[in-house]
């Protein structure tokens, strides 16, 4: 796989696979910021359980869905392992100033969700904006570590990719479903900086955003080492994993 300029034929492939970053990071912020916005509109009518669990159940659907297209990463922490994995085009990462933004694509799903939910509910609890309940240091390293775990999860599964085949979705869905069932109470178990964004940008709660966009990234830098040191050169199943197709 060779990190050129997009040319012709390349763009309605990228395009597709930019869509259902956007249509599939939507999809997350919907469920999750709006499980958050519901409970608080019916009166925790939705409990922080079925939160964990829709969380995890949309994102097995969604890399069911889009796997296919663009590795369904709809997490910018994701696509920053993948890239430093050398698994993913880092042309299609936005540290250059050609070709198509996987972040850019992820943070308007997420915002385009908030926009929505705003539309349907008013600025109902911040629009599920994600926020630490017990101290910026221990959601920060909450953060951290459950973003670590996602993200190491789904670089191995990505090296057994032919092995694992469609159960690749169980495994990420369900560890998603697992740290909210035990996380959310502390840091919101976001692992997902587009998902924490959109949110706080349309609702104006930025103050401590900072800690889910740092977070993440980081746990994707540790988990990379993980990765590093558990397989060391990367398995060519990882690039089909990351891009849906493996050119």
């Amino acid at each position: 796989m060779k990190d050129v300029l997009l040319t012709q034929q390349d763009l309605p492939g990228v395009l597709r696979s930019l869509f259902a970053e956007l249509l599939g990071t939507f999809a997350l912020t919907f469920v999750d910021a709006g499980g958050a916005v519901i409970a608080a509109v019916s009166h925790d009518a939705v409990t922080l359980a079925a939160r964990s669990a829709a969380s995890g159940l949309l994102v097995m659907a969604v890399i069911y869905a889009f796997g296919n297209l663009s590795g369904a990463h709809i997490n910018p922490a994701v696509t920053f392992a993948f890239a430093l994995r050398r698994d993913f085009p880092w042309r299609r990462v936005p540290f250059f100033v050609f070709g198509p933004f996987y972040w850019l694509a992820q943070v308007g799903g997420a915002v385009l969700a908030a926009l929505f939910l705003l539309a349907l509910f008013g600025n109902v609890d911040h629009l599920g904006a994600t926020r630490p309940h017990y101290g910026t240091t221990s959601a920060f390293l909450m953060e951290l570590a459950l973003s670590c775990l996602l993200i190491t999860v789904i670089l191995n599964v990505a090296t057994r990719l032919k092995v694992v085949g469609p159960n690749a979705a169980l495994a990420a869905g369900g560890t998603v479903a697992l740290c909210g069932l035990f996380a959310k109470p502390v840091s919101d178990a976001s692992m997902n900086p587009a998902r924490s964004l959109g949110p706080a940008l349309v609702s104006g709660s930025l103050e401590q955003v900072w800690i889910y966009l740092a977070a993440p990234v980081l746990g994707a830098l540790l988990a990379v080492l993980f990765m590093a040191i558990l397989h060391g050169r990367r398995d060519p199943d990882e690039v089909e994993a990351a891009t849906g197709d493996g050119s």
